[in-house]
């Protein structure tokens, strides 16, 4: 593993505003967050009380995504932007688990989350990358991004519950264009969103508790989040809520529906 290194923005920690990282990390139970995150997930789990199934569907969408690009797929790089703090299981273990020899690049812009992950990917074939997804240029040229991916070989593009992080006025489209146009034939999107469909009720209020946050918080309909797998062709089931993407369990009963997107695209040429 190589040490994490910042890109072109200077990258602080920030423990006046909650961050979406560190808030999700509350919300799946953990201990790297401040007293700021947890007011602000506590005053998010008001709003939206099925926040916590939610992210560990999210999380659960993401092991099933990993495991099918990488055993149907055929995937051995991976490029992990907007990571978050370290659960497990985390993208290295999951893949590595099928193909030891998979290499992962995680990014993220909280240097909290480099400091964490330090310590769990030691000697391991990673890197953690300090840069800003809304900058993509930064992410893909990174030096460090260079020496894990090899971006003339396949890779798989994780953007999990992070797009959602980056307002209109900052052109998602285009960050994601730049993304897609980056990656060769043979290369796979993962990508959750937050959406606010499932539950328009409650919407401006969810949103509006990120308002104080690093980030704020941008629901999208499936019509705009289906717009950024580009002409990326979709496996199946499609883009539908994360629970329901080949999910390997049994539906639980009465369990309030999830307001999050996921879906899984290959780059066909």
């Amino acid at each position: 593993m190589t040490s994490p290194s910042s890109g072109a923005h200077s990258l602080k920690i920030d423990t006046t505003k909650p961050h979406p990282a560190r808030m999700y990390d509350y919300f799946l139970g953990g201990k790297d967050n401040y007293e700021v995150d947890q007011q602000a997930a506590e005053q998010f789990m008001k709003v939206a009380p099925e926040v916590r199934a939610g992210v560990r569907a999210n999380r659960r969408f993401m092991e099933r995504a990993v495991r099918h690009v990488v055993e149907e797929g055929g995937i051995r790089q991976i490029l992990d932007v907007g990571t978050g703090l370290p659960t497990a299981p985390n993208v290295h273990q999951i893949a590595q688990a099928i193909a030891p020899e998979t290499r992962v690049a995680y990014v993220d812009n909280d240097p909290i989350v480099s400091a964490h992950s330090m310590a769990l990917l030691e000697d391991t074939d990673t890197t953690v990358v300090l840069a800003d997804l809304r900058d993509p240029r930064a992410v893909l040229d990174h030096p460090e991004v260079r020496k894990v991916i090899d971006f003339d070989q396949p890779v798989a593009l994780l953007l999990v519950a992070v797009v959602h992080f980056i307002t209109d006025a900052e052109d998602p489209d285009g960050i994601l264009a730049t993304l897609r146009d980056a990656l060769p034939t043979g290369s796979y999107l993962i990508l959750s969103h937050a959406t606010g469909d499932i539950h328009e009720d409650r919407r401006e209020d969810a949103a509006a508790v990120y308002n104080s946050a690093t980030a704020t918080l941008n629901l999208r309909p499936h019509a705009q989040v289906l717009d950024f797998f580009g002409d990326f062709t979709l496996v199946e089931p499609g883009l539908v809520k994360v629970t329901d993407w080949r999910s390997d369990e049994p539906p639980k009963l009465n369990a309030p529906p999830i307001g999050i997107y996921g879906g899984v695209a290959r780059k066909n040429g």
